[in-house]
């Protein structure tokens, strides 16, 4: 238990992070509902005064962290080093083609995430820090940022929908149209566990993903997701809401058809992140990001082919 307040000066490194993915960092292990009950109870304070999860961070800012239940530093779980499929990387930016199943951080669980599992790996970057997140279950394309600048830059360019990101998805129903655009609001809430869910709500934010149809494999289809926005969940929600959710997705699809898939051997939620087309940071040059379908995926369209 740490049995004090804390009051953390935020440095130029530091700045530009959301107040709740800042005190998740600096709080590590402490679960993300106490961390968000305490900025919502007034408990965290930034400048003497109360503020928001979404409060983006300025150099300077004084962050009142008040007295938090820690884990034991004796009995932390050790990190365990791994070595990620490396798609690009420069003096910059890091993009890694991650497994599903694999964090990409650490909270609700987990103790750790792809950050800490490639500096025990041995990483010597100062810096590195995730541009944008994917699921747990989600393959594919990651972008990390080895320098504050990158990371500023292509957080803003994601932001402001010039990047282009791809994914690959199966659903369970026959997809009718060949292109369709999804754009209700998500509004994102916790559970009493503290686990983050998001639904389709009129007082949410605006969201916008273009469906594109791949193949269609008798009682699930293979489609293409483009984002526009990048909410939370937001392919995974868009989806259900329309009657069709993503295969073996535990949140918002058929415990059913998720016991079914299982039996079988497929334990994996059907969405991968499939190509990032963005700027880059320094040179400005367009860069396409590409992360071929992982080998189970490819192997279940081929028995759903077989099957038709």
């Amino acid at each position: 238990m740490s049995a004090r307040v804390r009051f953390i000066d935020v440095t130029n490194d530091q700045a530009g992070q959301r107040l709740d993915n800042f005190l998740i960092r600096v709080c590590k292990g402490v679960p993300k509902s106490h961390v968000y009950k305490s900025i919502r109870s007034g408990e965290v304070r930034v400048n003497k005064g109360r503020s928001n999860a979404m409060y983006r961070l300025q150099e300077g800012d004084s962050v009142r962290i008040p007295p938090m239940r820690l884990p034991d530093s004796n009995s932390a779980t050790p990190v365990p080093p791994a070595t990620f499929p490396v798609v690009y990387e420069d003096d910059v930016m890091l993009v890694i083609d991650k497994p599903a199943g694999v964090a990409v951080h650490g909270g609700s669980g987990v103790s750790f995430g792809v950050i800490e599992q490639l500096r025990a790996s041995g990483a010597e970057t100062r810096f590195l820090e995730l541009v944008h997140r994917l699921d747990r279950e989600t393959s594919g394309v990651l972008m990390l940022a080895k320098k504050r600048s990158a990371l500023i830059s292509l957080q803003q360019v994601l932001r402001e929908s010039r990047g282009h990101r791809y994914y690959d998805a199966l659903v369970i129903g026959d997809w009718v149209n060949d292109r369709q655009h999804l754009k209700q609001p998500l509004l994102r809430w916790l559970t009493k566990q503290g686990e983050r869910r998001v639904r389709v709500d009129k007082s949410g934010k605006a969201a916008h993903t273009i469906i594109t149809l791949k193949k269609r494999l008798g009682a699930v289809s293979w489609v293409r997701a483009e984002l526009k926005t990048g909410r939370t969940h937001q392919i995974r929600v868009h989806l259900a809401h329309a009657g069709y959710p993503i295969l073996c997705d535990d949140k918002y699809g058929s415990d059913s058809v998720l016991d079914e898939y299982h039996s079988k051997g497929y334990k994996r939620m059907f969405l991968h992140a499939s190509e990032l087309n963005v700027p880059h940071p320094t040179t400005g040059k367009n860069m396409v990001f590409k992360a071929p379908l992982p080998s189970r995926f490819n192997k279940l369209i081929q028995e759903l082919e077989q099957d038709k």
